[in-house]
């Protein structure tokens, strides 16, 4: 069998996704290329890929919510679905005007999370679009910022770690208020006068394996071609060393460092390096 992948390039929101709520806080503007997000006081927003993913490169671009942003959770992520459910996760804590965002990432495998890993970006991502992507193969999960690793989670179950490897899942985005966690842990609230709050979304690329009736458009005989790459990648030196960079200058929570929080110790993926 000849190995293959889908590789979807010159994205349409009208082809690709489905909004799933917000009852018109969702909007596909520009002949699909573009779709936004609103959240007020009523509502917010959301909307998910028409396909269900089994390892991949996913690539959005962002905008996020302008100005006074206190409260506010731009979520985008992969997850599959029920209680032991695995998830990929970007999500983007809003913050006062001038005060910098979170990009609070997570990975749950089987139900089970409390992988948070958190940075400050060194960009201010509310003025134009930027790239965020997730890596996702066999071996690897790594989050990228405009092509530059911010966090890799390896998989480790050679440690007893589960890894998301079984589950399909879709690519959601999501806008709402979290003003009861997102900001300084609760304490600053979303000032509604400054609804309704809008994130963008555009230039979606799947490079990836679809799930479809059961079975992958991948196969496992040819998975080292080169169209296939992806799915063996893992960081190179100069990856490496950027990674190092990112952790070093912008890393403001690791879960891997957090004895109060583990006193039993720290979970078992945290010894292995770059973890």
């Amino acid at each position: 069998m000849i190995s293959t992948s889908i590789d979807v390039s010159a994205s349409n929101f009208y082809q690709d996704f489905d909004i799933t709520w917000g009852d018109g806080r969702a909007k596909v503007l520009n002949n699909g290329e573009l779709l936004t997000l609103s959240l007020d006081k009523a509502s917010g927003s959301g909307f998910q890929s028409k396909n269900e993913y089994l390892f991949g490169k996913i690539d959005m671009q962002l905008k996020l919510v302008l100005g006074n942003s206190a409260g506010t959770v731009t979520a985008y992520y992969l997850s599959s679905q029920g209680s032991t459910h695995d998830e990929i996760d970007f999500e983007f804590l809003g913050n006062l005007s001038g005060d910098p965002y979170i990009v609070h990432t997570n990975v749950y495998t089987q139900g089970k999370g409390s992988r948070e890993q958190q940075f400050y970006l060194w960009f201010d991502p509310t003025a134009d679009f930027h790239t965020y992507s997730v890596l996702w193969n066999p071996q690897t999960i790594i989050f990228y910022v405009d092509g530059t690793p911010i966090r890799v989670f390896k998989n480790s179950e050679s440690q007893g770690v589960p890894y998301p490897k079984n589950q399909p899942m879709r690519v959601y985005a999501s806008l709402w208020n979290a003003d009861d966690w997102a900001t300084r842990g609760g304490l600053v609230k979303t000032d509604w006068t400054k609804a309704p709050f809008t994130a963008a979304f555009r230039n979606f690329t799947a490079t990836a394996c679809v799930w479809s009736a059961g079975k992958s458009s991948c196969s496992s005989t040819n998975s080292n071609s080169t169209k296939n790459s992806w799915l063996s990648q893992e960081l190179d030196l100069a990856s490496q060393a950027r990674l190092k960079w990112v952790q070093n200058n912008y890393m403001v929570y690791n879960y891997c460092t957090d004895t109060k929080r583990f006193p039993q110790g720290l979970p078992p993926e945290c010894t292995l390096i770059n973890s």
